[in-house]
């Protein structure tokens, strides 16, 4: 019996299958299958689309009106292309010729002087207004009003050139004059409205760090601003394209034109314009695809995570490999890196300094002395001038009354016996370099590098070669902690590595006083240290510090004086140990109860 029981069983458990697997744990959904979401909307929409377009292109393809074979025959014709290089011609030369002087009249318009922003408005006005076949109509006319066109000195009878008007202003140079005024009365509001679009801070970064207005312009306004400039400006060029169709008032044979004359004589009319359809959208994918790639170039620093366009990395593969080789990598290496000598601090002298912003009265009567080589921290509640204080200092917010000296040296004014002349706004862009200054919220140039960012000002304004003040660069970002952080964007970084890299782009030109107003207030409580860490290192380094802050603890440590203002005035300035332990002043007494 146990013999059969052991042979009806031995088939079964040779092909019996593996023990089963455990059970999967409770809340492991890993052996699911997961099945997408269905929108049948969706499905139906993409039906409905894909029917209409395969009728769109079975009407045009197969209805033998529209006239293909006579497509084919002229859309490679001598006269077309001849006509298509006239309107790329108008195109490119209008674009480039009304956008330089849309340019011009936007700096114009923003600029300080008042008669160049009036100048600016009419112009923009006028050319606005006039629609553009009239005005090609007036150019093209101008020989009735001007027999001739010419240069010479004003009022007098000499005169280096005269030519006839009627000669000088062909169709061609009426339309390509008429074209880029007209360009250039809208390119100057689209250039104006993308300088506007630009954050305060960076102009008044750009000031502290003494940048000519030159620089600021045309290094840090205008390749912010290119963001919010190049979709409107691409629409104007794209306008443009299409624009140049007007020029067949000058019996101009541009495309438009020719295609025209063409159909006119062959009576061929939709082919030809078929023709001319076809140029235009060849035309304006090609500006498309430039507008992209462009507004990639400009979006540098704008995300966090910027990607190349093909051609710059196409070109960056080419490079030769020494031309390619990290050198961060080398230059990272803080403890190989010497230390940065001390600055020698400059004396702050403020003397009865008062300021108003229209009926309210910022500062009144402010008079303090800072010593060379100090730590001075002003404290006070909000409101009470302490920022406007620093920003005196150099020189950002101009004073109603009284002086600022830096080492005996006055801030904004020249003095020549018992005369004070105002300095030019040059002059005191040059003077600003001893004033460093650490804005509140960090103002680094988005769209530079940090390494830029901190090599920029030593370029521009103390002349160093670039070799000299990146070797510099580095010094200071590793004295910072960020040697690692060179060449990344702005927007990489957390809050206080940035205000780092603000202290070391204020350092780099070896400023005599240093200005922080409130660097910690636009951190998270998590960052503050390692700001103030570097800041305590500084306090060593013989720079003169003046330091608006909220940080009490901070300031009982490395200052070596605090100032206390209310409403504008100089309350208390004594020793940390004197204010905090034993203010004199009951105001003051009572701001630390509040926040001690």
């Amino acid at each position: 019996m146990t013999s059969t029981t052991y042979f009806d069983l031995a088939p079964e458990a040779a092909t019996a299958p593996a023990a089963p697997a455990p059970a999967p744990a409770k809340g492991d959904y890993s052996h699911y299958r997961v099945v997408p979401a269905r929108y049948p909307g969706r499905t139906v929409g993409t039906l409905l689309a894909l029917l209409l377009i395969a009728a769109v292109l079975q009407s045009v393809f197969t209805n033998p009106r529209w006239g293909w074979g006579v497509f084919a025959e002229w859309f490679f014709a001598e006269p077309v292309l001849i006509g298509l290089g006239r309107t790329l011609l108008l195109t490119a030369a209008g674009a480039l010729f009304g956008f330089i002087l849309g340019t011009g009249l936007a700096l114009a318009r923003v600029s300080r002087s008042p008669l160049l922003a009036r100048l600016s408005w009419g112009f923009v006005w006028i050319f606005r207004s006039i629609p553009v076949i009239v005005l090609l109509l007036i150019i093209n006319n101008l020989g009735y009003l001007y027999e001739t066109v010419s240069l010479g000195v004003p009022y007098t009878s000499t005169v280096f050139f005269s030519y006839p008007t009627t000669q000088l202003i062909s169709p061609f140079v009426a339309a390509l004059l008429g074209l880029t005024l007209n360009q250039a009365a809208f390119s100057s509001e689209i250039i104006r409205g993308g300088i506007l679009s630009v954050d305060q801070g960076q102009l008044e970064a750009a000031a502290a760090l003494g940048l000519p207005r030159r620089r600021q312009a045309f290094r840090i306004v205008l390749p912010q601003a290119m963001r919010s400039i190049l979709p409107s400006a691409f629409n104007e060029i794209i306008g443009l394209a299409k624009g140049t169709s007007n020029v067949y008032i000058l019996a101009l044979p541009e495309l438009f034109y020719t295609i025209q004359i063409i159909y006119r004589r062959n009576l061929e009319v939709i082919p030809l314009l078929m023709v001319a359809t076809v140029w235009y959208l060849v035309i304006l994918t090609v500006l498309s695809i430039a507008q992209h790639q462009i507004e990639r170039h400009f979006s540098k620093g704008a995300l966090r995570n910027h990607q190349a366009a093909p051609w710059a990395r196409w070109l960056r593969a080419r490079r030769p490999a020494q031309a390619t080789a990290p050198t961060p990598a080398v230059r990272s290496e803080a403890p190989a890196l010497r230390a940065v000598p001390p600055s020698t601090g400059g004396e702050v002298s403020v003397h009865g300094v008062s300021k108003s912003f229209g009926a309210l009265q910022v500062l009144e009567d402010v008079t303090l002395s800072v010593p060379s080589g100090s730590v001075t921290v002003v404290l006070g509640p909000s409101g009470s001038g302490k920022s406007t204080l620093l920003r005196t200092i150099n020189h950002l917010e101009r004073v109603d009354a009284g002086f600022i000296a830096i080492d005996g040296e006055l801030v904004g004014y020249r003095k020549d016996a018992d005369t004070l002349y105002e300095l030019r706004e040059s002059d005191i862009l040059a003077r600003r370099v001893d004033v460093g200054m650490v804005f509140q919220n960090f103002n680094l140039f988005p769209h530079l590098t940090v390494l830029e960012n901190i090599v920029e000002a030593p370029i521009a304004v103390r002349g160093q070669h670039r070799a000299d003040a990146e070797s510099q660069a580095f010094e200071l970002l590793a004295r910072v902690g960020l040697a690692d952080k060179a060449h990344a964007y702005p927007r990489q970084l957390s809050g206080g590595q940035q205000q780092r890299v603000a202290i070391a782009r204020a350092l780099a030109l070896r400023p005599k006083v240093l200005l922080f107003d409130e660097p910690t207030s636009a951190l998270d409580p998590e960052l503050v240290g390692e700001v103030l860490d570097v800041i305590k290192e500084l306090a060593r380094s013989g720079t003169t510090l003046l330091i608006v802050t909220h940080e009490i603890g901070f300031a009982r440590e490395v200052a070596d004086r605090i100032v206390f203002m209310e409403q504008g005035r100089i309350v208390e300035v004594g020793t940390p140990e004197q204010v905090f332990n034993a203010p004199r002043h009951a105001r003051t007494a009572a701001f630390l109860a509040k926040v001690l």
